[in-house]
């Protein structure tokens, strides 16, 4: 008897491997294919020169040589990002990822129709940075704090404009001023660079922009900032109050900034970059230069992502309903 059970528990394990190998790769297996095998592509929305790209190359650099092959960067601006997210999504390609800011597409439901993509077609690998997110008056402005600035806003009601560059930070700009009462035109720029320059030049009053864009105008004394939206202060500006601090909490947001791979990636494989991203990040190079074009480390992986951008979407939400404003699908 005790032979028959040793043969019947043998008969068992091999029908059980039998079945198993009809089910497809296990997670070992998984885990065990080789990536990359070619030249990794980078999609950002956004120009050169600015944060996101700056930091797309740093790690670019880096995790080309962990990895043993080219990683280059392919830069799609326009079209509010959607010339690039468009781009990303029709590759089904797990050798092309997306290095974006959320901000590039969290309000993109409410903003456009016929999207080109589905926000499924996103799946996050690995949270990389905060961009320090400015608010900004000209020089010549007579305001030093954000709250003088939104008192002469209330006394002249329409008088004063501010300078728009489509995305989830003015959606939320926008939801502040319905909220607040307040009367601004908004002046619609497609190069964020170009909107930096009018407000310089005092053409506008207000511009909500990354600290990368604005940071020119400045160091050449055109510009001031009175605050910016993160729940912390920049270090590279440690003397700039936070806009929670200077008693304007509706405007605090965190600028996320990171990697995405196509729906089809397995989460071993985006587990597995995003902790090659963790370990090259190690690098004090990469921290200080991040940190010199106000950008603020801020590493995890896609379970941490996915958190942070379904926070930013419930703030999305939130403005949307204060607006009267129904996502288009």
């Amino acid at each position: 008897m005790r032979n028959v059970n040793c043969l019947l528990i043998a008969f068992c394990l091999a029908l059980l491997g039998a079945l198993d190998l009809g089910t497809g790769p296990s997670v070992a297996q998984v885990s065990a294919q080789p990536w990359p095998t070619r030249i990794v592509k980078f999609i950002l929305p956004l120009g050169p020169g600015s944060g996101a790209d700056i930091g797309a190359r740093l790690f670019a650099d880096r995790l080309s040589m962990r990895w043993g092959q080219p990683v280059v960067v392919e830069n799609r601006p326009g079209g509010d990002g959607i010339v690039a997210l468009g781009a990303f999504a029709n590759a089904h390609d797990d050798h092309i990822l997306l290095y974006s800011p959320t901000s590039s597409f969290t309000a993109h439901p409410y903003q456009h129709e016929n999207l080109p993509y589905k926000a499924g077609d996103l799946s996050p690998i690995a949270r990389v940075s905060n961009t320090v997110v400015t608010l900004s008056v000209p020089a010549t402005l007579k305001v030093g704090s954000l709250g003088e600035l939104i008192a002469q806003v209330r006394a002249q009601p329409g008088k004063l404009n501010w300078a728009g560059v489509t995305g989830a930070l003015d959606f939320l700009f926008e939801g502040f001023l319905k909220e607040a009462s307040l009367s601004m035109a908004k002046v619609p720029y497609r190069n964020p660079v170009e909107a930096a320059n009018d407000l310089a030049e005092g053409r506008v009053q207000f511009y909500e922009a990354a600290l990368a864009i604005v940071q020119p105008q400045m160091q050449a004394g055109k510009i001031k900032i009175l605050a910016v939206t993160n729940n912390g202060r920049a270090p590279v500006m440690p003397e700039i109050p936070t806009a929670a601090e200077a008693g304007y909490p509706q405007l605090a947001v965190d600028g996320l900034t990171g990697l995405f791979g196509p729906a089809s990636m397995p989460n071993i494989l985006r587990e597995r970059i995003a902790a090659d991203v963790r370990d090259v990040s190690a690098d004090p190079v990469i921290k200080d230069r991040l940190n010199a074009t106000g950008q603020l480390l801020n590493l995890g992986g896609p379970t941490e992502f996915a958190e942070a951008i379904n926070a930013q979407r419930a703030q999305i939400v939130a403005t949307a309903n204060a607006l009267g404003v129904s996502p288009s699908r």
